[in-house]
Parts: C-alpha cells; structure tokens; sequence
C-alpha cells in the first residue's frame, strides 16, 4: 500500500474588501500577439478560426483569447460525464427561439490538433443540433484549467456515479498526460481518493451500487504522495475487491427477497450489517483488511433472522440506487 497523506480541506475564503484584488479596467487590456497568447493564435488560425479579442483575465491575469472557431474543431474533454439528450434538445429550443448563441464554450488546446471544452458539451451539441457551422469560444492557454474547470463541474453531478465516472475519466486524463506525478498534487481535481476507486468500478459495471459502499471507501482511502503510475493500480486492485464484495452482498440480497423482504435499501443494509468499521473507534484497519472481513461475514449472512422491521432502520439513507 503506497504511503498516504492527509489532504485538508481549504477553508471557505472569507469576503474580501471591495475592489482590493485583481486588474482594474486598463490593466486587462492585452494585445492577440503577446507572447502568451502565440501557440493559441497560432492554433485558431491552423483550425480555420479567427481571433476577435485577447484580454487578461481581471482576477488572476490569465490570458485569454476569444475566437469564433470551426464547429467540428472543439470535442468535449474524454473526462467529463456523459451527454445528456434531454438537456442538449432543450437547451437547442432555447438558443433556436433567441436566435442568437450568448454564452461562448470554454476551451484548451487539445493535446495534437483541435480544441477540448470541459463545461461546454451541451451547448456545443445544441449548437450541431441546429446546424451551426461555426461557435464562439473563450481560449485559455493552459490546458490544466481543463481539469480545474472539471472539478468545478464534479461538485454539480446529479450522483454519485457521475462523480465517479468524471472522476476517473480525469484521473485516466492525468495518466495520458504525464503518470509520474504524485497523486496527491491533484487532490482538487479529484476531490476524493474514494471516487476513484468507485470510477472505477462503474466502468466494470455501470448498475454498480456505489451508495452503499461510499461511507467506507472514503473513510479509508486517502491521496498519495506516489506516483499516479503506482496509485492507479491501487486503485483497482481496491475496485476489484469491492467488485467481489458486491457479488457476494448481491447474492444475500437475492435470498433476502426470496423471502419476501422488499426495501429500497436492502443492499445498504446488508453492507452495514457486515461493516467492522461501525464498532471501531480510533485508527481503522487497512481497507484490504476492512473488505477481507466484509466477504467473510457475507459468506456466512443469516438471512433467517433478518425481518421486515430490522429495514426500517435504512430509512434515510443512501439508497442502493445512488
């Protein structure tokens, strides 16, 4: 097991005083060539856009290029959560009944040619929908703000299999990019070592459970200081326990209905029943051992003694379909 360390959560920023941080007016002005800005001119114009404005960001100063871009040169970033057809035929009717597109898609430079967005795939499929030939974007030059912008966009996900999912989708991003770099310096992006390892996991299964094994992944998993190399197959080997876990709660929640008990929160309950972590206080085993436990108690669950009543206690909690 890689060493771990303790990532503290940032205390929520305080107001600050008016007008006390960032550029004023005249100082975001900034020039389409500056020397910042080239490789992003530079890929527009190799795409078939045009720059219409450059300007500096007002809070941190980031350059910042606005182009109207080919349609079919932005893609949206491999690590987000997956299209919505409801949301981008709706958000089509809307901008069709305007008939103007007001909220430019943010993009990066993609990796060899094009451009990635990681918060403008329902716009940008609304756009297609409607035909459109070409789309305006705000550029930024740094392709780490893909990530950033994306856990931004982690904290809004309908559930947690969408967190999971874009979770792992950034961890693999991050692989693609450079896998020697330590897992805990992307902490932000990913907001918790757990939801890796349930990514992963929804990726081998998609109807996965992940509500009721929530509570103790995250209780037990933390960020590493190792290389993402190293801590992504921790990772899964973590999934594929979890994995064989689950088959065998599923087998005990199918006998549970077999004699007749119905809840929305069986499943939840039987991995309760058999958690050690509920009568251990201070420092916890290792999630291995924690999971090892788990299977065994599974093997020998005695839905007999299990009634109708017992269920209730559940009420509330995280359902089985979370």
């Amino acid at each position: 097991m890689p060493p771990k360390t303790t990532v503290r959560k940032k205390r929520a920023s305080r107001k600050a005083t008016p007008k006390s941080k960032g550029l004023d007016v005249a100082g975001c002005k900034v020039d389409s060539s500056a020397p910042a800005l080239r490789e992003v001119v530079a890929r527009v114009e190799k795409e078939g856009g045009i720059v219409v404005g450059s300007c500096l960001d007002p809070l941190g100063g980031t350059p910042l290029t606005i182009a109207i871009l080919p349609i079919d040169r932005i893609e949206p970033t491999p690590f987000q959560r997956d299209l919505s057809e409801a949301h981008h035929k709706k958000l089509a009717g809307v901008i069709e009944k305007t008939g103007v597109f007001l909220d430019p898609v943010i993009t990066v430079l993609a990796p060899d040619n094009g451009f990635w967005t990681p918060n403008g795939r329902h716009r940008l499929e609304a756009m297609r929908r409607l035909g459109a030939k070409a789309i305006t974007t705000l550029i930024a030059p740094n392709r780490q703000l893909a990530w950033q912008i994306l856990a931004l966009n982690t904290e809004k996900a309908h559930n947690l299999k969408e967190r999971s999912l874009e979770v792992i989708r950034i961890y693999r991003g991050l692989l693609d990019e450079d896998d020697s770099r330590p897992e805990a310096d992307f902490a932000f992006y990913l907001e918790e070592a757990a939801l890796v390892t349930l990514g992963v996991c929804y990726e081998k299964k998609p109807s996965f459970a992940g509500g009721a094994y929530h509570p103790i992944l995250r209780r037990l998993e933390e960020f590493s200081d190792e290389s993402l190399k190293k801590t992504i197959r921790e990772h899964e080997k973590h999934a594929d326990a979890v994995m064989d876990l689950e088959e065998k709660v599923a087998g005990v929640v199918a006998k549970l209905k077999e004699r007749g008990l119905t809840s929305p929160y069986l499943r939840t309950f039987v991995v309760a029943r058999i958690n050690p972590l509920r009568w251990i206080k201070g420092e916890p085993p290792s999630l291995e051992d924690v999971l090892k436990t788990m299977r065994e108690r599974a093997g020998k669950f005695n839905v007999e003694k299990i009634k109708q009543e017992d269920l209730a206690s559940m009420a509330g909690g995280a359902s089985d379909e979370e």
